[in-house]
């Protein structure tokens, strides 16, 4: 079978890491992170990711919030290539294993996990009815789910500024609004479903990374990436940014506890 192209091939991790950090395909940083973490506790918690990217968010969940054991979960050979490389620069291997993964069911016990975590990497699961229940079931009672995603404003057609910036995106978007989300979370079984949207932060966060393309990172990305690579960037942001400004792109946080 011919195995599907990757969305984050070495040249994309280069771009995005060099925009938001080392380890980081998701922007905020340990900032945003930070924020999203708030009045959760990690510490001594087996903690699955889903999406774990880069690796750089396992090594802040290990070394600034005391998480015991991270299990980090990707479809991209090439991402968790970079992640193993971070992760050992970092020191801290014997506390997370990562696991390439084909798209569907979660391939774990019930009852497995204290925390499923997840950082902008949900939008590329379009099921999320599917997601919540297994989610729910791979969580211990008690067990906590903490997740930002990027989120669309509502359910049905996006308009056509939106359908532009996805396509200019070409990442394999299934994007869904609060509402559906909540959905899937309260129908899988979870109480205290809380989120939060996030619109005005990234708007402006947006605007910044725009900004540094286009002037103080733009001839060292070009240098390092090529033009064709940047030049196409710079184009996505102008899109995302209009449907950020309108509210249809709303990156939310997302959480919901297992009774």
């Amino acid at each position: 079978m011919t195995q599907p192209e990757e969305l984050y091939p070495e040249p994309v991790i280069g771009f995005l890491e060099m925009l938001w950090g080392r380890g980081w395909l998701s922007p905020g940083g340990p900032d945003e992170l930070a924020r999203l973490l708030e009045g959760e506790d990690l510490r001594g918690k087996h903690v699955l990711d889903i999406g774990c990217g880069a690796g750089g968010i396992d090594c802040l969940l290990v070394s600034e919030y005391g998480a015991a054991r991270i299990t980090g979960i990707d479809v991209e050979a090439s991402v968790l290539e970079a992640a193993r490389t971070r992760i050992r620069e970092a020191g801290i291997s014997e506390h997370v294993e990562l696991m390439q993964v084909e798209p569907g069911p979660l391939p774990f016990a019930a009852d497995e996990f204290d925390v499923v975590f997840s950082k902008d990497a949900i939008v590329h699961i379009p099921g999320k009815h599917e997601l919540g229940r297994d989610v729910f079931r791979v969580l211990k009672p008690g067990g906590r789910f903490v997740a930002s995603d990027w989120l669309m404003s509502h359910d049905g057609e996006p308009s056509p500024d939106m359908q532009a910036y996805l396509a200019s995106e070409d990442l394999d978007f299934g994007m869904a609004s609060p509402r559906l989300y909540a959905d899937a979370l309260e129908q899988a079984g979870f109480v205290d479903v809380a989120l939060t949207n996030r619109n005005a932060w990234y708007r402006d966060q947006a605007r910044r990374e725009l900004a540094l393309l286009q002037g103080e990172l733009h001839d060292a990305a070009i240098a390092e990436l090529g033009y064709e690579i940047v030049d196409h960037n710079i184009q996505t942001w102008g899109l995302m940014i209009k449907v950020l400004e309108t509210g249809e792109h709303c990156p939310h946080h997302v959480r919901g506890r297992k009774p």
